[in-house]
């Protein structure tokens, strides 16, 4: 019997094999499973690494919180300074009073500290878990406006001011939050919130806000007073001047948590509760300086470090401010405002009042207000700006308005972009859906010169459909403009700057927007620059010829004559450009005019239900502005860029002259524009000076006479008839045949016949002294022209053919002509009207 040992020990082998692969198995899992978990491991430390530096980077140091803080050289001690272009002249301060403010310690060490009920209210108020957190609270990661501790609002304010409200923004705040109380403490932290809060009013600072709103330092603040002033910190429009039952009722709200929190004893809650706080009276401010253009100011600045930034402190605003300008601005528009109204003019004097042109007579619109602003239009700066002044008091209201016929300019030149030029002809007569001229007139055939020169406004309707309006939405906007609302002087100003330096328009980039800029830059008070608009930026809008184009027509003082008259208030002794706006109503009118230095624009508007204004009373204050803003400036003009030609032209047509024209002028074009054509307005006619009208070959030669006519269109014969204005008649004169002369006479075709092919004259040509003759034909009634049949002929003709006329290609009435010439240049004729079929 076969041993079974080996079977035996077989088993175990593979028992054993099976149990050890099982295990390598096992363990080759276990490995597996740990690198994969070490290589996730892994990629999370890689990318919290990469977050953490994304979020971390160019982080602010900590370090400028002394720097802004710290007595005696913290730059927000020192509050935010609007100058002048100068630097020299103060325009505005962002604090109560031009003292810098005051930094009061915590340390009770200090003689003057601020009040340790002050601080528990304010930590009541603001931060309830101050003494126990480290700086920040993970509570409103997801909002980003909320910033639940007391160092987190003073990172959020001072450090990171500039940086949009996101997720990393919000991460940010807390990581230096945490830093600043690690790195300074709790109580420095809360010193420095105090001494910067926002109370309103421009209150910044514990100190400030106790002067402002009770009239005595923060060191001697009540418990009552402390506590409304704490919930004034965190709602600073509801403060105790603005808001007194509401600051009052806050107050109490933050004394009864204080109470139950243990902060103060029931006794001092009551006392403070029953206390009626003295509240000191807002202070009566004078009027400020350029109200208007410190709100633009304000709104451009904010585009790249909000206004409350501002508003903190420790900047200096160096503004494009001409102060001396302005002040005249400010002077010469109230003045110019209590006329309007009808008030008795202000003692105030200034070098611009003598400027200041008659108005109109019988001019007194109670319901009126007038605002103005002149442009550097070689920067795009604003120079001076004068809010709506209403019955002659300036207010800081800029708003926009209609602007009527004040854009017509713009679809002129749509037109000069497609070939017209102020040469062309455009006729203002009556027609269906056009709304009638201001004056209630109509001027017949004109020049676009004319017609914009004048604000007529039956051509520009015409003109519009011509270019299609879409075309002109497009040429606007490339200025800044947008025909189908409403505009701002700033706006208008801007535009029409452009013309006067050569198509370009020069500014600053406001929220994509680019518009006149309102300050050179923003320093911190140390002098470091924090926004530089020194140097102005620059779009060109039209091309330098189509830019004098229209500057050429809008300073033509001859062109504007019919509707401005002889010496008018648009004239200033040196050139400018100048561009009336009126509205149908009549509630609004405009002037808008510029050198090759200044853009002035004025507008003045009516509210009365009868007040009606035209354009001559804003032209008075845009007279003396602009001679204002011109009294430093040269007097000189603009010179023809390249690409302009001149030429003289019949006028109106604009075509090349012709012996009928009654009137030349010199016009410009743009290369390659030029007439090309004669004259086809004006035409002579033969006239029967006895009948009136349209001589034939028939009227005797005597009592013919040339008249030189204007071709009016048929649908403004009724109109010109009716205004007295000489047509061309229609009718030709009575047709009587002559008597026949016996030696010169046409007896074939016979009169009025209709003849066609080749036709056969026939006729004599003969007498006494008889040199030769000649046969010839012309169209119409009284052909301005004769085509001679053959040559002359020297033989005598009597009853027989005098010549051949091939009528192929011919239709309508025609004349011929027998001529027979004597000794002496002695002429006789005989003449025939024909039909050609």
């Amino acid at each position: 019997m076969r041993s079974t040992l080996p079977i035996l020990r077989a088993r175990r082998d593979r028992r054993l094999g099976k149990q050890k692969r099982n295990e390598n198995r096992s363990r080759g899992a276990v490995l597996s499973l740990g690198l994969i978990l070490s290589l996730v491991l892994g990629l999370f430390i890689i990318l919290g690494a990469f977050a953490y530096a994304d979020v971390t980077r160019d982080l602010p140091s900590t370090q400028i919180l002394p720097i802004l803080l710290n007595p005696p050289d913290g730059l927000l001690l020192q509050p935010t300074r609007i100058y002048d272009r100068t630097g020299l002249q103060l325009l505005a301060t962002f604090s109560p009073n031009e003292s810098p403010r005051r930094y009061i310690p915590v340390s009770e060490q200090n003689a003057q500290h601020i009040p340790n009920d002050l601080i528990n209210a304010i930590i009541v108020a603001a931060d309830p878990s101050f003494e126990t957190h480290s700086g920040y609270s993970l509570e409103g990661l997801d909002n980003f406006d909320l910033h639940p501790t007391i160092a987190q609002k003073l990172v959020s304010d001072l450090m990171l001011y500039d940086e949009p409200p996101s997720l990393k923004r919000a991460t940010r705040e807390r990581l230096l939050a945490a830093q600043i109380t690690s790195q300074f403490g709790r109580a420095q932290v809360m010193e420095w919130y105090l001494n910067s809060a926002d109370f309103g009013n421009t209150a910044y600072g514990i100190d400030a806000a106790s002067q402002l709103y009770f009239g005595k330092p923060a060191a001697e603040l009540t418990l009552a007073e402390s506590a409304m002033l704490a919930a004034t910190s965190q709602t600073p429009a509801l403060n105790p001047q603005d808001a007194p039952l509401v600051a009052i009722q806050r107050g109490r709200e933050i004394l009864y948590v204080m109470r139950d929190l243990g902060l103060i004893s029931s006794e001092s809650a009551s006392a403070a509760l029953g206390e009626k706080p003295t509240i000191e009276p807002a202070p009566q401010t004078p009027p400020g300086i350029a109200p208007a253009f410190l709100n633009l100011l304000l709104a451009q600045v904010d585009s790249h470090i909000p206004r409350e930034r501002i508003q903190r402190g420790g900047m200096i605003v160096i503004s494009t401010l001409d102060y001396d300008l302005q002040i005249n601005a400010v002077c010469v528009t109230e003045l110019y405002g209590s006329r309007l109204a009808g008030l008795p003019e202000s003692s105030t004097e200034c070098d611009a009042a003598r400027l200041l042109p008659s108005l109109p007579p019988d001019s007194t619109f109670v319901d009126s207000s007038a605002s103005a602003v002149i442009l550097d239009s070689r920067n795009g700066q604003v120079l001076a700006m004068v809010g709506e002044t209403i019955q002659g008091v300036e207010t800081p209201l800029i708003a926009v308005h209609n602007p009527g016929s004040g854009l017509d300019a713009f679809v002129y030149l749509t037109g000069f972009t497609r070939g017209l030029s102020p040469a062309s002809l455009t006729w203002d007569i009556p027609g269906e859906d056009i709304n009638p001229n201001f004056d209630g007139t109509y001027h017949g055939a004109m020049r676009l010169r004319i017609a914009l020169a004048n604000d007529y406004q039956v051509p520009i309707e015409m003109l519009k459909t011509q270019m299609g309006v879409e075309n002109v939405e497009d040429i606007a906007s490339s200025f800044g403009l947008d025909i189908n609302n409403e505009v701002s002087l700033l706006d208008l100003a801007s535009a029409y700057g452009a013309f006067g330096t050569q198509g370009v328009k020069f500014g600053q980039y406001v929220n994509d927007d680019f518009s006149p800029a309102t300050f050179l830059r923003v320093e911190g008070v140390d002098r470091g620059v924090l926004l530089d608009w020194s140097l102005p930026e620059a779009q060109t809008v039209v091309t330098p010829a189509m830019a004098y184009l229209m500057t050429n027509v809008l300073s033509d003082e001859p062109a504007r004559l019919d509707a401005w008259g002889r010496q008018n208030v648009l004239e200033l002794g040196f050139p400018a450009g100048a561009k009336p706006g009126q509205t149908a109503d009549g509630k609004d009118a405009w002037m808008i005019g510029y050198t090759p230095y200044v853009s002035v624009a004025v507008w003045t508007g009516v509210r009365g239900e009868n007040d009606f204004i035209t354009p001559r009373f804003p032209a008075a204050l845009w007279n003396a502005l602009m001679q204002a803003a011109s009294e430093n400036q040269p007097k000189d003009g603009w010179t023809p860029p390249p690409g302009i030609s001149t030429m003289t032209v019949c006028d109106p047509s604009g075509m090349l002259p012709t012996r009928e024209c009654p009137n030349l002028v010199t016009e410009v074009f743009l290369n390659g524009s030029e007439p090309t054509q004669a004259d086809t307005l004006f035409r002579e006619f033969s006239i029967n000076r006895e009948t009136g009208l349209l001589a034939t070959v028939f009227t005797p030669p005597e009592l013919i006479e040339k008249r030189v006519y204007m071709i009016i269109p048929d649908e403004a014969r009724e109109w010109a008839l009716s205004e007295g204005i000489p047509v061309p008649p229609t009718s030709y004169d009575a047709i009587q045949a002559p008597p026949i002369n016996p030696y010169v006479n046409i007896t074939a075709p016979s009169l009025f016949s209709d003849v066609d092919g080749k036709v056969l004259i026939l006729g004599t040509a003969s007498g006494d002294d008889f040199l030769y003759y000649r046969v010839q034909v012309g169209k119409g009634l009284n052909p301005q022209e004769w085509i001679q049949l053959g040559e002359d002929r020297a033989e005598p003709v009597d009853g027989g053919m005098l010549a051949e006329w091939d009528t192929t290609g011919l239709s309508g009435l025609y004349a011929v002509q027998l001529v027979v010439v004597r000794a002496e240049q002695v002429v006789d004729t005989a003449v025939i009207q024909v039909t050609v079929k």
